[in-house]
């Protein structure tokens, strides 16, 4: 994680704590000569609404102003993570047995870095993914990137 990151992790979990939230993720990136300061809330029920987004920011902005961590400007967005929800640790993994999944491996499993389709369980760090086919068995460590899939 960035220094920018940590200090903004720092700022806003008070912030969603307090209104039941849950910080899902903070991103902070450049993207042509404009940078970014993203952050992802969601609730349990995952129905995060506009009023939500826009406490937080406003919430999150006052912070920010006060403290001024981050020396250049920059553009603050506040979402939900949306469908495709990353899954980062051990409580996302749980709550989406049962879900469609796209998970990357950092080193090929049986010829294979993709993986798409239920997560079928998740005990002692191992996700149980059953694709069309076959079922694999990936180490939480294993894994290079993990987020819900969309099934058409």
């Amino acid at each position: 994680m960035s220094k920018v990151t940590d200090i903004v992790t720092e700022l806003v979990t008070p912030i969603v704590n307090e209104m039941g939230l849950e910080l899902v993720d903070i991103e902070y990136k450049k993207e042509g000569s404009n940078w970014f300061l993203r952050v992802f809330i969601d609730n349990e029920v995952g129905n995060i609404d506009i009023e939500d987004c826009a406490l937080v920011s406003e919430k999150l902005s006052q912070k920010l102003d006060e403290s001024d961590p981050i020396p250049t400007a920059y553009f603050l967005e506040v979402s939900s993570p949306g469908a495709e929800r990353p899954l980062r640790n051990d409580k996302d993994f749980k709550k989406a047995v049962g879900r469609h999944v796209h998970i990357t491996t950092k080193e090929p499993i049986e010829g294979a870095t993709v993986f798409e389709g239920e997560l079928i369980s998740f005990e002692d760090s191992k996700l149980t993914v059953k694709e069309a086919k076959k079922t694999y068995v990936i180490s939480q460590e294993q894994i290079d990137t993990a987020r819900m899939a969309i099934v058409f």
